[in-house]
């Protein structure tokens, strides 16, 4: 292995102390490996970048451990390249693992260029990112809240769920109040809290809300409310903050939500897990592939084996499933199109992630060259799958000794 920086560190991390070695030296003889121990805490941290400064380090590399790499990240990013690495990717061989051989073997294989850097977006997009993830969090906590209720209904033998299609809507909602403060309700009550379709359900309410509803209830029920309503207060708050974080990039907000299936929501989401410059990213494949959105490549002695989706970013995987669906729905689109034509052949589940997957690509497109997404309609998907269906069928014919002449018209 040929060694490309004269003087490197490797840094081990863990919880409450690092291991950190210096690999100095010049570049056609052994290196001098140092290794010290340092807490932490920001006062040794900053003496960890003393003494990097003081050995002239060129480069730092360190494994992504959970969230602890963070705080050693945030005092080297201004003075020094930091490459964080992937666990997988610094598997040393099994036998006499210690600290110190790790933080030794990060050091030599940074000094040889052998270290794949993870992407760390910019502070601005890393703040982005924390406040969508929290965001997600609170909506998950808030469809749990949910859950929580209509158990407690199906408890008091209240079958609200078996009529109306959201447990939360406002009606539901109305019904479900009212009925923490008596009994039961009367046909004329329902009948005023009912709206829209509800209204020609009215006789279904009246005796899906017939249940015994008892003061246990109740107090489960209000607890619950609570929550929901304390957790969408957060939720409020959190899109404010992060509508201020968007606004530097407004530009590329505007541009990706011209994506069928792109709602502002789920446009700040995507930026904050991919940011906004697409030259970290070699081709829009290799940003599918970091993303875990593209078919696996699992292939031995010719023959191709899995292709399910390796492990990637979730947060992502799961906004563009999301996406993935909102566009197959959008009517007359060519992602609807290619949606249809997939999920007959190979499953709706498939077919989302194979949806997901094109939306990741047209996206690094769109941000890349600076254009707004041009949809070409289904139409056009209908007829090219059309032309390649019947390419595929002369080939065959043609393979089994036929002749293939097409008719003139």
């Amino acid at each position: 292995m040929q060694p490309i920086l004269k003087s490197c560190c490797g840094i081990d991390v863990h919880k409450s102390m690092i291991k950190a070695c210096i690999a100095k030296g010049p570049l056609d003889k052994p290196p001098k490996l140092t290794t010290r121990t340092f807490s932490t805490m920001t006062s040794d941290l900053l003496k960890l970048k003393d003494w990097l400064r003081k050995n002239e380090v060129e480069a730092v590399a360190m494994e992504s451990t959970g969230v602890y790499w963070k705080p050693i990240f945030n005092i080297l990013e201004d003075e020094f390249p930091v490459v964080l690495a992937n666990p997988q990717y610094l598997k040393k061989v099994p036998g006499n693992k210690s600290d110190v051989k790790d933080s030794k073997w990060i050091a030599e294989m940074l000094r040889c260029g052998l270290i794949p850097a993870s992407f760390i977006p910019p502070k601005a997009i890393r703040e982005l990112r924390e406040l969508n993830r929290t965001r997600r969090k609170l909506v998950g906590m808030m469809a749990s809240e949910k859950n929580r209720i209509q158990k407690v209904l199906e408890d008091a033998n209240i079958k609200l769920a078996s009529v109306v299609s959201k447990i939360d809507g406002v009606s539901s909602m109305n019904m479900i109040r009212a009925l923490m403060k008596k009994d039961k309700l009367s046909r004329e009550e329902i009948s005023n809290m009912a709206r829209g379709k509800l209204k020609n359900k009215v006789d279904q309410l009246v005796e899906a809300l017939n249940g015994k509803v008892t003061d246990h209830h109740r107090f489960l029920l209000r607890l619950h409310l609570n929550d929901i309503a304390f957790l969408a207060e957060q939720v409020q708050e959190i899109d404010e903050q992060i509508q201020k974080a968007m606004i530097p990039f407004q530009k590329e907000n505007t541009l990706v939500q011209t994506i069928p299936g792109i709602s502002k929501t789920t446009a700040s989401a995507i930026i904050a897990e991919i940011g906004v410059n697409m030259s970290q990213f070699p081709s829009d494949a290799h940003l599918a592939s970091w993303a875990g959105i593209c078919p696996g490549n699992n292939e031995s002695a010719g023959k191709k084996k899995s292709g399910k989706i390796r492990k990637g970013n979730s947060y992502l995987k799961a906004t563009l499933t999301e996406v993935a669906w909102a566009a197959s729905r959008t009517k007359g689109s060519a992602y609807s199109a290619i949606y249809h034509n997939l999920a007959k052949r190979r499953g709706k589940k498939k077919a989302l992630i194979a949806l997901g997957h094109q939306i990741l690509r047209d996206i690094h497109r769109v941000l890349k060259t600076s254009m707004p997404y041009v949809d070409e309609g289904a139409e056009a998907v209908y007829l090219r799958n059309s032309k390649a269906r019947q390419q595929s069928a002369i080939r065959f014919l043609e393979r089994t000794g036929y002749t293939v002449i097409a008719a003139s018209a």
